[in-house]
C-alpha cells in the first residue's frame, strides 16, 4: 500500500527512534508531524528532510493531557485527518532499583512513558472511528515484555504499561477498522542510553541496532494493507539475549 498522501503524527520526534521513524515515513510520501519537548530538537530533526511537503513540528509534551488535546487538534487541522499515530517518547533513569529509585522518578516514568501514550490515543481515536481507519504504532520496549534489571523497575512497569494499552485497544478497535502495533526494540543506539548507570562504549553502541533499523519495520507495517494487522513485532541486536 502507497503512504503518498497519507498523514502521520509523532511523539518523540525530535531524536532517536522517533526522528528516525518521521523521517523514514515523510520519505516515504507521507505528510509528517513531530512532537516532542524540546522545540530545538524538533526544528533540526524537521530540517534533515529536504523533501515535501515538510516536516512539521510543534512543541508539546504529550504527558500533559490538555497539550496532548492540543497537539492533536492542531496537527488535525494541519493535516486534515492522522491516518497514522507514532508514539515514540520515552525516557529512563540512572537510578533504577527500587533500594534507590526517588519515588518522583517512578511518577515521571510513568507519565512519560505510559500516560502520553494514553493521551495521544485517546485524542486520535474518535476521528479514526469515524473514518473506520487508522494505525497507531507504539514504540515499547523488550523490557514491556521481561522485566529486568537492566531496564529498571520504573522503566520496565511503564513499558508494560505501553504493552497492555496498545493490546488492549487493538482489542477493542479492530472492528472499527484501526490497529494497534506494540513495536518491541532490544538495545537501540539512542540518547536514552546516556542515562545508563554504568556508561555504554562505542563499541557496544556500534553493535547495537540504530533507530533506522526500528524505522525501517515501522515503514513496512505502515505499508501493510487495512486488512493486515501486526498486533506485536520484537527488534532486537543479533547479539542480545531475548528468551
Amino acid at each position: 500500500m502507497s503512504l503518498a498522501g497519507k498523514t502521520a503524527v509523532v511523539t518523540g520526534g525530535g531524536t532517536g527512534i522517533g526522528e528516525a521513524c518521521a523521517i523514514a515515513l515523510a520519505e516515504a510520501g507521507c505528510q509528517v508531524v513531530i512532537a516532542g519537548r524540546r522545540e530545538d530538537k524538533l526544528k533540526t530533526a524537521a530540517a534533515k528532510f529536504t523533501g515535501q511537503p515538510a516536516i512539521l513540528y510543534r512543541a508539546c509534551d504529550a504527558s500533559e493531557r490538555d497539550e496532548a488535546n492540543d497537539l492533536i487538534s492542531w496537527a488535525t487541522e494541519k493535516l486534515g485527518k492522522i491516518d497514522i499515530l507514532l508514539n515514540s517518547a520515552g525516557i529512563n533513569i540512572v537510578k533504577r532499583q527500587m533500594s534507590v529509585i526517588d519515588p518522583a522518578d517512578w511518577d515521571k516514568l510513568l507519565k512519560v512513558n505510559a500516560t502520553a501514550a494514553f493521551n495521544t490515543m485517546h485524542a486520535v481515536l474518535p476521528q479514526m472511528r469515524e473514518r473506520k481507519d487508522g494505525l497507531i504504532i507504539n514504540v515499547c520496549s523488550v523490557a514491556g515484555l521481561r522485566a529486568s534489571m537492566l531496564g529498571g523497575v520504573a522503566y520496565s512497569a511503564s513499558k508494560f504499561a505501553m504493552t497492555a494499552l496498545g493490546t488492549c485497544v487493538g482489542l477493542e478497535e479492530r472492528n472499527n477498522g484501526i490497529r494497534v502495533t506494540n513495536v518491541h526494540p532490544g538495545e537501540v543506539e539512542t540518547p536514552i542510553l546516556d542515562a545508563r548507570p554504568v556508561p555504554v562504549s562505542a563499541e557496544h553502541r556500534a553493535r547495537i541496532l540504530q533507530p533506522s533499523d526500528i524505522a525501517s519495520m515501522v515503514v513496512a507495517i505502515a505499508h501493510l494493507p487495512p486488512r493486515a494487522h501486526v498486533p506485536d513485532i520484537i527488534v532486537k541486536p543479533t547479539t542480545q539475549e531475548f528468551c
